[in-house]
């Protein structure tokens, strides 16, 4: 009775089983939208079944079938029309009704995984018990469902979602009995597992005689409905046999599945193109996904993480999760920063443009979280972790202003502020905030001077590596007052370092005459219109002169460093010439 046969997963190929009844060819066919099967016989039963109209006959229907024995009680059989009978509240629809009318014929039909569900609420709604007829539909599938499906492994993950699909929790007969089959193979050692299951980790298929891995059933359970996956996978937690980072991975892979990446903005235009009421209906099952799984994530350190913590909540944002999550996202990522990169920390706002506007303040809450444990009382273990994540969270945010620093609408006074999230002590260099800065500065060219001001006095030039200074002062984005200081940083450097090299003295002069030239430049005013009034309205003194007064100032001044580096040079230098005559 029973036989394997293979089933086309989108991924590989996996055997399952199934059970053929009966051995008549199918002689069912469509006549003028009339369902009816070929015979001698005229037709004397008509069976509505929501919009399908079906021409059969009473003798094998009326054997097998308790219900239509009991609606077709009243019909002596003396008149010659047809019987009519409704059938549209049958599980199934037509198809799983077609499927017991042609049991009933002997027809051959082909019961599996997939269409089990359909057949056996149909079966049980007709009455097609033992007590009507020997060796009846129900029994044998009842029989099939025990030896074969709920032995194997994506037996009962399709028969559960097709009962799920047709009666939700109602069908317990058949829910209860394949979430308890699944949880059982789920809890069983790797080592032991010996069934087919869905893997298509990158490189896995590659690996020769690889074992089965731990998250072996997570891809396979991800098809469920979410409320079929929570139940399951909180019974699969009370078990308390397998290790919280795998039931976040089960997480994962379900997020990964149902819940799109608003990052992805290839996905996101093909769902904007949809109707208002199909984004909505969207959106609503999108955000009962985002929202349950939350509400799993185990709260044991580790058990998923910060990336994946980032990443619900962008869809938070996306799909106007409630507060409450969103919040309870933002505890757990900040809690987890340290592991994230700059590009998770980027959440679309929900009407994006193109180039996408981002939320800085879900980015700016998180970091106050995380900023918030850091200042906790920890013991001197823990604050050693909690400094060097405090260094990976710098690097990272610093990057993470770069990204949000290419936009063109992006304020200056917003960007200043987000920068000064994070604390002095935070960053080690600056050389992440020069960047950042200096991506603004050139995304931005039509700031004024005193928002370039604003921006580069964030900067501590001590703080900057010698190649990224050196870099700064050749930028002609760069305030000249930012030079400056970087100026008399690399002459402090160079005084600190034992005297001026043969290089620093050659790149200071070259650079105090280019500062020069670019005051003097920056200083000159505009030529005067070609008006008789000219002369009235121009201002006392030469700006000219006046420019060139201030170059002149700068320069000596950063000649004098440069001098009594020299002269500090200069008495060793004396000194070790006349060790060598008197050596000599």
């Amino acid at each position: 009775m029973y036989e394997s046969f293979l089933i086309k997963d989108i991924k590989k190929f996996f055997t399952m089983k199934y059970m053929k009844l009966g051995t008549k060819p199918d002689t069912f066919y469509t006549e003028e939208a009339v369902r009816s099967v070929l015979s001698d016989v005229p037709a004397d039963l008509i069976i509505h079944v929501n919009n399908t109209k079906y021409q059969l006959h009473k003798f094998p229907l009326l054997l097998k079938c308790g219900l239509l024995q009991r609606l077709c009680s009243d019909d002596d059989g003396v008149d010659a029309a047809p019987v009519p009978v409704a059938l549209h509240d049958i599980p199934g629809g037509e198809e799983a009704f077609e499927l017991c009318a042609k049991f009933c014929y002997g027809i051959s039909i082909n019961i599996g995984a997939g269409n089990f569900v359909a057949a056996a609420l149909a079966a049980r709604f007709l009455r097609m018990t033992e007590a009507v007829a020997k060796g009846n539909l129900v029994a044998k599938l009842d029989s099939f469902f025990d030896s074969c499906i709920l032995q194997g492994w994506k037996d009962p993950i399709a028969a559960l979602t097709a009962a799920w699909r047709i009666s939700g929790w109602s069908e317990s007969r058949i829910v209860q009995p394949c979430v308890d089959a699944i949880v059982e193979k789920i809890l069983t050692p790797p080592s032991k597992v010996t069934w087919s299951y869905t893997y298509t980790r990158p490189g896995y298929a590659k690996k020769a005689h690889q074992s089965v891995p731990k998250d072996w059933w997570t891809e396979d359970v991800s098809e469920l409905d979410i409320d079929v996956f929570r139940s399951l996978l909180s019974t699969v937690r009370a078990a308390r046999l397998l290790p919280p980072p795998l039931i976040g991975e089960a997480l994962h892979v379900y997020a990964c599945k149902h819940l799109p990446d608003p990052l992805n903005h290839a996905a996101a235009a093909a769902t904007a193109n949809g109707q208002s009421s199909e984004l909505e209906t969207a959106a609503a099952k999108q955000r009962r996904v985002l929202e349950t799984i939350v509400t799993m994530i185990p709260g044991d350190a580790g058990a998923v993480t910060g990336r994946f913590l980032l990443r619900l909540l962008r869809v938070a944002s996306y799909v106007g999760a409630s507060p409450s999550t969103r919040a309870q996202l933002v505890r757990q990522a900040g809690a987890q920063l340290d592991e994230a990169r700059a590009v998770d920390l980027l959440v679309p706002m929900p009407s994006s443009s193109d180039p996408p506007a981002y939320d800085v303040g879900a980015a700016e809450a998180v970091l106050e979280h995380f900023l918030a444990l850091f200042q906790r009382p920890a013991p001197p273990d823990e604050r050693r972790r909690m400094s060097a994540a405090m260094e990976k969270v710098a690097r990272t945010f610093d990057e993470y202003l770069r990204a949000v620093a290419l936009h063109a609408d992006f304020p200056v006074g917003k960007f200043v502020d987000l920068a000064e999230c994070l604390p002095d002590i935070a960053r080690n260099d600056h050389d992440g905030l020069y960047h950042a800065i200096d991506t603004y500065l050139k995304e931005h060219p039509e700031l004024s001077k005193a928002d370039k001001k604003r921006l580069c006095r964030m900067i501590d030039c001590r703080k900057l590596s010698p190649d990224v200074r050196a870099q700064a002062i050749s930028n002609d984005r760069m305030p000249l007052r930012t030079i400056v200081q970087l100026l008399f940083v690399e002459q402090e450097r160079a005084m600190g370092g034992g005297g001026a090299s043969g290089s620093n003295s050659a790149v200071a002069p070259d650079a105090i005459a280019m500062l020069a030239a670019r005051k003097e430049k920056e200083d000159e005013p505009p030529a005067p219109a070609a008006d008789h009034k000219s002369d009235v309205h121009r201002p006392r003194g030469d700006h000219g002169e006046r420019a060139r007064a201030d170059g002149a100032a700068m320069t000596r001044s950063l000649s004098a460093s440069t001098t009594k580096t020299a002269g500090a040079a200069a008495p060793r230098t004396a000194e070790s010439r006349g060790s060598r005559m008197r050596n000599k």
